[in-house]
């Protein structure tokens, strides 16, 4: 079922992302091609699938979490350009091909993340992606904000940079994924469910136990893939979180136990979506994808 459902919405954000990459004057034709090619070059969708689901547990057309999906991919486009950067992780493949700052420069390649966090704002207010109303989506916008910025995202990448060659307890290395990954992943699940303008408090916190819980469990399966996988079957240099000494949750826990904590957390993702009904099934499926996924 998942993969039937990944396919229509990943086709779903894929079109609507594909209109906002027209250069509006020549001289911007490398810099668009430069953000085009970080968004359009494959990739999972898992945080555009989340918005969608969520906003059909909730009873609402998919469609109308259309800003919201291009919003969290673009965040997340925009993230992966940077962390690949010199500066920051080094890194010379993504999504099997060469990064960024490998295809155009690194010059361009930062301009290119700076123009695609502000296209994804972009992207969330405009009333064409967006049906909901002004004051809603001005609600989804801070939503945003919060987690791709330095009290999310952003402070998690921080974190993690400042982490290399040191060991974190398990407490401290979930603090930081919660904001490195998990923020943008929480982010996904709520818009989702304000997109459908009919999520009730009890519902939102039902969701946002989920969303922590996969979050953390999306994270969790990176670091057992980064140890299990090949580079091929990544798409990024296998064992490159090992080679840079990086705190991981095998070499905290152990391989095994690991595993087990990934299991864990899915099972608490499914028991924070019991009080809904069969619509929620994808957001069931993908918690459950996102611990069997192998890349």
């Amino acid at each position: 079922m998942i993969s039937t459902y990944q396919a229509t919405c990943q086709a779903r954000v894929d079109g609507a992302l594909n209109s906002l990459f027209t250069a509006p004057a020549p001289e911007l034709a490398r810099l668009y091609e430069a953000m085009r090619y970080s968004v359009m070059n494959g990739g999972k969708r898992v945080r555009p699938l989340l918005v969608y689901a969520a906003c059909e547990a909730l009873g609402a057309p998919a469609e109308h979490g259309n800003g919201a999906a291009c919003a969290v991919e673009l965040i997340h486009a925009y993230s992966l350009v940077h962390d690949d950067l010199p500066a920051m992780d080094d890194d010379d493949l993504r999504r099997g091909q060469p990064t960024t700052h490998k295809a155009f420069d690194e010059a361009c390649a930062i301009l290119a993340g700076d123009g695609l966090q502000s296209m994804a704002f972009g992207a969330l207010l405009d009333d064409r992606l967006s049906p909901q109303n002004e004051a809603l989506r001005l609600q989804m916008a801070m939503v945003l904000a919060k987690a791709a910025g330095p009290a999310g995202m952003v402070g998690g990448q921080a974190i993690d940079l400042g982490s290399v060659g040191k060991k974190l307890d398990q407490n401290a290395l979930e603090f930081m994924h919660r904001h490195k990954t998990g923020a943008l992943i929480e982010a996904s699940v709520q818009l989702g469910a304000l997109a459908s303008g009919r999520a009730t408090p009890e519902q939102r916190e039902a969701l946002k136990t989920y969303a922590q819980a996969i979050g953390l469990a999306f994270q969790v399966q990176d670091d057992i893939l980064d140890v299990e996988s090949d580079t091929q079957t990544l798409g990024k240099r296998q064992g490159a979180d090992i080679a840079r000494d990086k705190p991981t949750y095998p070499a905290l826990l152990g391989l095994d136990l690991a595993k087990a904590y990934a299991l864990q957390l899915r099972d608490q993702a499914l028991e924070a979506l019991r009080p809904f009904d069969a619509a929620a099934e994808p957001l069931r499926e993908l918690a459950r994808y996102i611990v069997e996924r192998r890349s």
